[in-house]
């Protein structure tokens, strides 16, 4: 039996209401197949604030074991990095998170904010994320922590994390699988994809059948701001719900798994030259890359220029 703690620092909640739209197995089920004693939750835990109190003090102490760490939300130091702007028990959270991260064998950043800062890095708030602050790595515990299993923070960015990504997780840890990460700490088996890949769009996209508007079924990364060729994720694999992704049902990829999101610029917009993005896949030659799409978009057949997916 693992115990799991949940620390909720500045968030919307939205990984946790991510997570309660699991079904089949829907997250109780989970929780008992896995093993796993949810110590706490926010909006799972019916404890009283004295036992809470007492819980944690205990976690603090090593009276009661700490196997995984979860926190939801980023990490606010502000005001002058003082971290009063976001208090458990009168305490600022990040240095509840510092107690903690000595005394957890395994620590999963869950959501983009807590894993690199998201909204408010930059603000008074003096927003970061565990290990990270944006592409940065450091955050609050620093560049060098490790967790008592021997891994720095599991970071599961995502705006939210897919319910999904997160319990493959729980079951590997709980299992001892190795668990291979990529340069910002995201598991590779499921951001070692790029967003693009299972896209409904990639006929459109390969042949540069484009939109300038919304409503149609062409590519979306020309022109209305799609990142899904810059973005590693599964999005387009492990659909939500089962059923569907952003791109599928017609909005771009916002590239909510990137270390800096959310972008400065508006979501519904490509930086371009000449009708080529100025953000292109890595490894891409920009001269290479117009010459190849000018091609394409000759060749595009008859269908695809009339959007249809059948002859």
């Amino acid at each position: 039996m693992k115990n799991v703690y949940w620390l909720h620092c500045g968030g919307c909640d939205g990984d946790s209401v991510s997570l309660l739209n699991l079904d089949k197995p829907n997250l109780v089920d989970i929780f008992v197949d896995l093993e796993i004693n949810p110590l706490y939750h926010p909006s799972l835990s019916i404890k009283s604030h004295k036992e809470q109190h007492e819980l944690l003090e205990s976690l603090q102490d090593g009276t009661i074991p700490l196997d995984i760490l979860v926190v939801e939300g980023n990490i606010l130091k502000g005001p002058a990095s003082t971290g009063m702007f976001d208090l458990k028990f009168g305490v600022p959270k990040k240095n509840i998170l510092v107690a903690l991260s000595k005394r957890a064998q395994y620590i999963i950043a869950l959501g983009t904010c807590a894993s690199f800062g998201g909204i408010g890095v930059g603000s008074e708030t003096q927003a970061t994320g565990i290990q990270f602050t944006r592409k940065e790595k450091g955050g609050l515990l620093g560049a060098d922590y490790v967790s008592g299993g021997g891994l720095p923070v599991i970071n599961l960015p995502g705006c939210p994390c897919h319910p999904e990504i997160f319990t493959s997780i729980l079951a590997m840890l709980n299992s001892g699988i190795e668990i291979e990460l990529d340069e910002y700490n995201r598991p590779l088996a499921w951001y070692g994809m790029m967003v693009h890949q299972g896209c409904t769009r990639n006929e459109y996209h390969e042949y540069r059948v484009e939109e300038n508007d919304f409503g149609e079924k062409g590519c979306l990364f020309f022109h209305l701001g799609c990142h899904g060729p810059l973005t590693g994720g599964s999005c387009n694999k492990l659909l939500w719900s089962k059923r569907s992704s952003k791109p599928r049902v017609g909005v771009p990829c916002f590239g909510c798994n990137n270390p800096d999101f959310p972008q400065e610029y508006p979501f519904f917009d490509t930086k371009n030259i000449e009708g080529i993005p100025i953000a292109l896949p890595n490894g891409i030659s920009r001269a290479q890359y117009m010459a190849y799409k000018g091609m394409a978009a000759a060749a595009a057949p008859l269908r695809l220029k009339k959007r249809q997916t059948r002859i």
